[in-house]
């Protein structure tokens, strides 16, 4: 579902169709890496109650497959506008007031998920400096976690950014 005019910005056509292409493989990935999380927390299950043996490493890896898969799909989720919204106000308001509800939430998103994109970029480059590792026996890097979270909330901005960018161009008549 493309976010913007697709005719009227050919510059912006291109970047839509390019974040929309990035957005389905992301997804794709994300369902592999929830199938990876379920069947290594199953394997540890499986391990510790069948050969009473501990896994260490399942739960992080699990944890970090899990946040890559929400914070990565993120973009794609707002290309549907699927996140939660309050849609009880919709069918009252005129097709003009809505597209102004519409823009405003967008703009007060993007002004959120762009200071949490910021901060998650600062968090990953601390770890990253610093070499911040998890306090388990296992002891992955916290860059990785970090690092997906920052590339996630970043092409969130950039889908907002598409929308509200669109929604000039699609001004709807009362």
């Amino acid at each position: 579902m493309p976010s913007t005019a697709a005719g009227t910005n050919p510059v912006l056509a291109a970047l839509d169709r390019s974040v929309g292409l990035c957005n389905r493989v992301i997804v794709v990935l994300a369902a592999l890496a929830l199938i990876a999380a379920c069947l290594i927390l199953s394997y540890s299950v499986i391990t510790r109650s069948l050969f009473h043996t501990a896994t260490y490493w399942q739960d992080e890896a699990a944890v970090f497959l899990l946040v890559g898969a929400t914070f990565m799909t993120a973009a794609f989720v707002q290309s549907q506008r699927g996140h939660i919204g309050i849609e009880a106000l919709v069918g009252l308001l005129s097709p003009r007031v809505n597209h102004v509800r519409l823009m405003l939430v967008d703009l007060v998103s993007l002004g959120f998920c762009a200071f949490f994109a910021w901060k998650s970029w600062t968090l990953t480059h601390e770890a990253w400096v610093d070499g911040q590792v998890s306090n388990s026996m296992w002891s992955p890097p916290l860059s990785i976690p970090y690092a997906l979270m920052s590339i996630g909330m970043t092409l969130l901005c950039v889908q907002i950014l598409l929308q509200i960018w669109g929604a000039f161009y699609r001004v709807p008549r009362s």
